[in-house]
């Protein structure tokens, strides 16, 4: 007889594990290679790879969030691991998953791109599967590693669900992949290549686009001037430490924040010279952690609503535009929708909050547009990415997305260190 779905969510809860795949030991480099675990064509460490490669998988990376109130605590524990932060810290934390009853909407909306990425590759003709994993819980990435393995890949194109370059956003990826491998023995059987960072790829950034247009309208609809409006581009903040060594800094004249921040503001400049040119912005950070002597990225968001000037010749509507995030997980429910527009409305602000990426077929269109270009080996010339920087490294640099506190752990899809 056939399981009934809710028993099958049942066994596999029971069946699920707590802990994600142990810290690797080291990495597998083919004789004469400079990248570990990578196809030939990525091995020697080019920036950008232009020769075909021919994939047989697909590998959609995930951050990974809690399902019900008993995964908080141990998914609270994967994502700080190595840190020593006690439950009772943690528990902090697990308020806002616990308001949510202990579930993230993360990891459906990971269903959702994965499903939504296997229709737009087949209706773009590429055969190729997608295995979901991630680096915080289950479904875990050496359990997508292998499942791609059980059916007979080799070569991994891996997604992350990450724009942008800084050591949570993408070296740490590399880390756990490295993780994955070692943990279920596929070092020098398996190859994962990865695509580039897509912050300024046209597909991405397009939601955007229209949240701002949409929202901007929206408020002009509602009798307010454009001089009346600012409009605050979010994005989860990060020790300074971290964003002084994000995008390759040794290759890049960045300012304080690293190319972390420099991404983001050229993202969001051109996000608003296509949507609402005229209108007032400032890049804003949010859901900072750690010590208060540990200096973050700054303005907190909160912060900045407070210094705003208000009023008669100061501004009287808010927009909120969720830059750093792909989909609304809980930093986007809880620190943006929650704390920043109660926040604003106690200033006697109008606010709205643009939407993410989520299931966007423009979004989604721009994951395949980068698996094509490593397919086809597309040159660098030909590839698609607007904003004042360059069209992102195919394989990272060097150093790049150093976590200064925790050194540098074994990685791959990257030069070393």
């Amino acid at each position: 007889m056939q399981q009934q779905p809710e028993q099958q969510q049942a066994e596999q809860q029971a069946a699920r594990r707590e802990t994600k795949a142990p810290a690797a030991t080291a990495v597998h480099l083919e004789p004469g290679a400079a990248v570990a675990s990578a196809t030939p064509a990525a091995q020697p460490g080019p920036e950008h790879v232009e020769e075909p490669v021919a994939y047989d998988g697909i590998l959609l990376s995930g951050f990974g969030g809690p399902e019900g109130q008993d995964d908080v605590l141990p998914f609270l524990r994967n994502v700080t691991r190595g840190r020593g932060i006690p439950d009772e810290r943690l528990e902090e934390v697990a308020t806002h998953y616990r308001h949510f009853g202990g579930v993230s909407p993360i990891n459906q909306q990971n269903r959702d791109l994965k499903a939504a990425l296997e229709g737009a590759l087949a209706e773009a003709g590429v055969d190729l599967p997608v295995y979901w994993g991630n680096r915080n819980w289950a479904p875990y990435l050496d359990e997508a590693l292998q499942q791609a393995a059980d059916a007979g890949a080799t070569r991994l194109l891996a997604i992350p669900t990450s724009a942008y370059s800084s050591y949570s956003s993408c070296r740490q990826y590399r880390e756990d992949w490295a993780d994955a491998l070692e943990a279920t023995g596929l070092q020098a059987s398996m190859q994962i290549d990865k695509v580039r960072q897509f912050f300024n790829h046209p597909g991405f950034l397009a939601p955007f686009v229209d949240g701002v247009r949409a929202t901007v309208a929206e408020a002009r609809e509602a009798g307010f001037a454009d001089g009346d409006v600012e409009v605050l581009f979010a994005t989860h903040s990060i020790p300074t430490a971290d964003a002084e060594r994000s995008g390759a800094p040794d290759l890049h004249e960045w300012g304080p924040g690293g190319g972390y921040e420099a991404q983001h503001l050229a993202a969001a400049e051109w996000v608003m010279g296509e949507a609402a040119p005229g209108v007032a912005w400032q890049l804003v950070y949010q859901s900072r952690s750690g010590p208060a002597s540990q200096p973050w990225l700054e303005p907190d968001i909160n912060d900045a609503i407070d210094e705003l000037p208000v009023g008669d010749g100061g501004r009287k509507a808010v927009v909120i535009v969720p830059l750093g995030f792909v989909s609304d997980h809980m930093e986007v429910m809880w620190d943006l929708d929650e704390e920043a527009i109660e926040t604003a409305t106690e200033r006697g602000l109008w606010v709205r909050r643009a939407p993410t990426p989520g299931v966007d077929p423009q979004y989604v269109g721009a994951l395949v547009d980068l698996v094509q270009e490593r397919l086809e080996g597309r040159p660098v010339a030909e590839r698609k990415a607007v904003t004042s920087i360059h069209t992102w490294y195919d394989v990272c640099r060097p150093g790049c997305c150093e976590n200064p506190r925790l050194g540098f752990r074994p990685a791959i899809a990257g030069l070393q260190p």
